[in-house]
């Protein structure tokens, strides 16, 4: 049985601990701040147990030796080990709202016991930039999830859609989401459906989304709308097996439109049953997954 791993690591308070619990209900063996000098010898001590699925999270508590880990990992793939790379991030607006509710102490925070809360917040903001700095280099190799609007439980399901597709092709995953509230951070295409008619002026339609039949079915009445996805369809059907053969594990198309909530939604809906017919295709609604 070919032994998976799958690697996670990512900003300090950005669900690494949701990921990985989400992982061992999938039957992962799971261990928490692996130190990367060990990650070898783990990997081929569990092989020898026939431990077929194990999943690993690393942070910048193991700073000093987290260069180690890209040249570790492709020594595995040489094992014939399938690896994937995990980055969870999160806005640093919205991990320091985390860890002030949480009052938990950042890794990287110093530790000279100031009391004044300004200075606490500076040295918080300081140590997220300074930790974004040394996970860099991770971060490159990796399939980035933005967590900063995402529920626990959503959370947990996506990860659960990805790790299900197979290690050895390339997953396409599409991804609606609003301008409004930022593009999304881990997205390698992004288009602009903003100019299409608006669903959102038809009192009817506004309280639906994209994945409801009157909303679809007003959509594709509209030219403009197929000409937009059949436009992305040539595009991707261009450039997919470049990326194929670039050995990527995963592509992510985030499509926006104002809201996030009719024109994005249909258009990932549409497009992800094309796609599927081809290629491993997972789908995401950033909005209507949206945390309250």
């Amino acid at each position: 049985m070919k032994q998976e791993l799958v690697l996670i690591t990512g900003m300090s308070g950005s669900g690494k601990s949701v990921a990985l619990n989400a992982l061992e209900d999938a039957g992962y063996y799971c261990v928490d701040n692996l130190p990367p000098e060990l990650l070898l010898p783990f990997v081929q001590l569990e092989q020898q147990q026939s431990i077929g699925k194990v999943a690993i999270a690393m942070d910048v508590r193991s700073a000093s030796s987290l260069p180690l880990v890209p040249a570790q990992l492709a020594h595995l793939r040489l094992m014939d080990v399938d690896v994937r790379l995990l980055f969870l991030d999160a806005t640093t607006d919205i991990l320091v709202h985390r860890f002030s509710e949480t009052r938990r102490r950042h890794p990287l925070s110093r530790q000279d016991g100031q009391d004044v809360i300004r200075d606490q917040q500076r040295d918080l903001v300081e140590a997220i930039e300074l930790e974004r700095e040394l996970l860099s280099e991770l971060r490159e190799e990796s399939h980035i999830i933005d967590t900063s609007l995402l529920r626990s439980s959503k959370l947990q399901g996506y990860i659960k859609s990805l790790i299900s597709a197979p290690a050895t092709q390339l997953t396409l995953m599409f991804e609606s989401f609003a301008f409004k509230r930022g593009i999304p951070v881990h997205a390698d295409y992004v288009f602009d459906v903003r100019m299409l008619p608006n669903p959102h002026y038809e009192p009817a339609l506004r309280p639906l989304t994209g994945r409801d039949a009157p909303v679809a079915d007003w959509l594709t009445e509209h030219g403009a709308v197929e000409k937009m996805a059949s436009q992305i369809t040539d595009f991707m059907n261009t450039w997919l097996p470049d990326l194929n053969q670039d050995h990527r594990s995963y592509v992510t198309v985030a499509i926006g439109c104002t809201g996030g909530q009719h024109r994005s939604v249909y258009l990932v809906e549409l497009l992800s049953k094309r796609f599927a017919q081809e290629w491993v295709t997972l789908k995401r609604h950033r909005e209507l997954d949206v945390a309250p």
